[in-house]
């Protein structure tokens, strides 16, 4: 094997997964492209008969002005209040819809009592930092004030995100402490995108990024959201979360990653500052997984992955 083959430190099972995900380049050019490929995702096999529908709101955006679509999720003739979970789309900040996970939050609501609210937050670059996040406070906002109508427990709101989404779950997280108005009952980051810095990291780690969301895609995913080039002085906590000067009083968190992720070093790096913090962590770590690799259908890393993912998240619901 040639040593300076990246693919030697991917787990096996996954290689299968490499071969039929050809290399995708994010940038101005391929933007409208890239786009276009979640939609044909959308696109994917019907919902079982019987599985949950989802609920189409458009509720008060930022300061009053405009609306945030949102999707609501309800667990079939579950009555009562019922914990509930913020669901943050990934997609490098520049791709992605409410509705790409619907399969997965479909399953969740039928495994266990709850409701999904997933935010359609606008994208970079049109939309730039702060507007990802502030749409994503605006739904919290909407969840906590409606409640009762949605069969929602205020005490049980939690965030969650994938990548990007990861991302915008832990700025949202550090917002709703500061801010002081909905505490959030957990945050659950998967491979979350948490810090512009790695774009510019002088010594990187030379076993990750090569695969799926490489670093390439992540200066254009990054310089999208900030509107400036990334690495630079004065970039907010709210944008890049580990730029937090204190990460104490966030709510009990679980991530998980894999270890040629490109996001390996500032997830590892964010989990020892939440536990220096004396915030409860729950840390996964995949050996050989790259960026995306709990798609791999039939790996048993990704199925081993998407069951801790899973069922950290049901136990932070209380299922």
């Amino acid at each position: 094997m040639n040593p300076h083959d990246p693919r030697q430190h991917v787990d096996p099972s996954l290689h299968p997964l490499l071969d039929q995900i050809p290399p995708k380049v994010f940038s101005l050019d391929t933007l409208v492209e890239r786009r276009a490929d979640i939609l044909v995702m959308l696109q994917g096999a019907p919902p079982e008969p019987g599985a949950a529908e989802a609920e189409e709101h458009h509720v008060p955006g930022p300061g009053g002005r405009g609306t945030v679509r949102v999707l609501v999720w309800r667990s079939p003739g579950a009555a009562g209040k019922l914990p509930a979970v913020l669901e943050i789309h990934g997609g490098g900040y520049v791709v992605g819809e409410a509705g790409m996970s619907a399969a997965e939050h479909r399953s969740l609501v039928a495994e266990t009592p709850c409701v999904v609210v997933s935010v359609d937050y606008g994208l970079a670059p049109e939309s730039a930092h702060p507007a990802l996040v502030e749409e994503c406070y605006a739904a919290l906002v909407w969840m906590a004030a409606n409640a009762d109508a949605l069969g929602i427990d205020a005490a049980r709101i939690g965030v969650r995100g994938v990548s990007a989404g990861g991302g915008l779950a832990a700025a949202l997280a550090l917002l709703a402490r500061d801010r002081g108005e909905i505490p959030l009952a957990f945050q659950h980051l998967c491979c979350p995108m948490l810090d512009d810095r790695t774009c510019t990291d002088p010594d990187p780690n030379p076993h990750s990024g090569h695969f799926i969301w490489t670093r390439a895609s992540n200066h254009f995913g990054w310089a999208s959201l900030l509107g400036a080039e990334p690495g630079g002085e004065g970039v907010s906590p709210y944008a890049a979360p580990a730029r937090a000067e204190s990460l104490a009083g966030l709510p009990p968190t679980y991530i998980g990653v894999g270890s040629v992720d490109l996001f390996i070093d500032e997830n590892l790096e964010y989990a020892r500052r939440l536990i220096r913090a004396g915030v409860p962590v729950e840390l996964h770590v995949y050996p050989g997984g790259f960026h995306g690799f709990e798609m791999a259908p039939d790996s048993p890393l990704a199925q081993q992955a998407r069951r801790d993912h899973r069922a950290a998240l049901v136990r932070a619901l209380g299922g």
